[in-house]
This record gives structure tokens, C-alpha cells and sequence, in this order.
């Protein structure tokens, strides 16, 4: 096909292109919220309740870590079609960047809760057993030492969590969801134009360029040990 077509073909579509930004940025900062709050306590609770944790209870980490396990082993584009009854009864639609965010929730949850897991257990346990040998609570070491202590590297994984998200919600497009997935396949696949598949391309990978930059300052202003 002829590059002045394509050109002429792919302004056309602007208008969605940019509504496309707009919904892919709205499911993954919506979905990465509701990730991280059921993912968080999740994540602090599978720490904590280790043998090797603060308050070790071997059945509730065996049975939660086995659930999450469970949940992160299926891959998203089965689990998209798999809960369409369940993401219908919740907002009544399968169809558009609301309705995905029910999967991706429910996919990106158990990741974030085994990242928080991983960052709360790099907090040092010197200044866990200091609290611990004043006499302090054991919400109050998980409110006041582990989630401050291990705040760069949650920012870290948060930034990790919202690029997978990303990742996820493009493949949403094959089933009817929004955002630039669903731009690239049904103007840019299913109608030849490449400029369109480029384009939606170059706006996911600056999307995930502004988020892993946000990440990378807000991590160097929270991290005490860079001056």
C-alpha cells in the first residue's frame, strides 16, 4: 500500500489514537491501585506470618501463598476469557477499558503482593528485633518499621507492577477492551496500516518510559541512603 495513504489513513484515526492513551493510562493507574490494595496486605501478611517472620502461622502462609501461587501461574489472556461471567456481574459489561480492569486486577494483585512480599523482606532484621525488644506492637513494627524501611524498593516494584499492567491491558484489546491495544488491533492489524501498529508502539513504550521515570525520582527521594 502506498506510504501517502497510510499517512492520510493513520491521521484519521488521531482521535482515537488519543482516546486509546486516555483509556490504557486510566485502566492501568485504576487497576494498579486496586492491585496494591489487595496486593499490600497480602504481601505484608505472607511476610510476617513466615516461619522466619514476626508473627509465624505456618496455615495461613501455606494456604495464601498456595492461593496466589494458584492465580499468578494462569496467563492473562485465559484468565480474561475464564472470568468474563464474574467480570460482567461486577460491572455489568465484558466490553470496554472498565470491564478490564476486573482481570487485570485480579492478574496483577497475587504479582504485587509477592513483590511487597520480596521488599519487606529485605528491611534488615536488626532494626525489626530493636523493635521488637522495646516492646513494640506488632501493627505497629508493620506500620512504622517494615513498610517505611522497605519503601524504595516498594516504589521500585511498584513501577514494575504498573509495566506489567501495561503490558496486560494491550492484550485486552483481542477481546473487546480498550486503550492503544485495542487501537493497534482492530485500526492497525485487522486493517493493514502499520503506521498505526508503530504508533501505538511508540506510545506504549513512552508511557512505560514516564512511569519507570517517575519510579526511578520518587525512589532516589525516599531511599536514605542515597544523599
Amino acid at each position: 500500500m502506498n506510504v501517502s495513504i497510510l499517512a492520510a489513513d493513520f491521521f484519521k484515526y488521531a482521535p482515537e489514537i488519543w482516546v486509546g492513551i486516555l483509556e490504557t493510562l486510566y485502566m492501568v493507574v485504576v487497576s494498579t491501585l486496586f492491585s496494591y490494595i489487595i496486593g499490600l496486605p497480602i504481601g505484608v501478611l505472607l511476610c510476617v506470618t513466615d516461619k522466619d517472620g514476626i508473627c509465624p502461622c505456618r496455615v495461613f502462609n501455606v494456604v495464601c501463598g498456595f492461593i496466589v501461587n494458584i492465580l499468578r501461574s494462569i496467563p492473562f489472556i485465559i484468565l480474561l476469557v475464564a472470568i468474563m461471567p464474574f467480570t460482567r456481574l461486577v460491572v455489568g459489561t465484558t466490553i470496554g477499558s472498565t470491564a478490564t480492569i476486573v482481570p487485570l486486577v485480579i492478574s496483577a494483585f497475587p504479582f504485587v503482593a509477592r513483590m511487597v512480599e520480596s521488599s519487606i523482606k529485605e528491611v534488615d532484621s536488626g532494626i525489626i528485633e530493636a523493635a521488637e525488644a522495646m516492646g513494640t506492637p506488632t501493627f505497629k513494627i508493620i506500620t512504622k518499621v517494615l513498610i517505611p524501611e522497605a519503601k524504595p524498593s516498594l516504589i521500585v516494584g511498584a513501577a514494575i507492577a504498573i509495566t506489567t499492567i501495561l503490558g496486560y491491558s494491550t492484550m485486552a484489546g483481542f477481546t473487546g477492551g480498550g486503550g492503544l491495544g485495542a487501537i493497534a488491533i482492530n485500526y492497525g492489524y485487522y486493517r493493514d496500516n502499520t503506521l498505526v501498529m508503530v504508533a501505538t508502539v511508540v506510545l506504549l513504550v513512552i508511557i512505560v518510559q514516564l512511569f519507570q521515570e517517575i519510579g526511578i525520582r520518587a525512589t532516589r527521594k525516599t531511599d536514605k541512603r542515597i544523599k
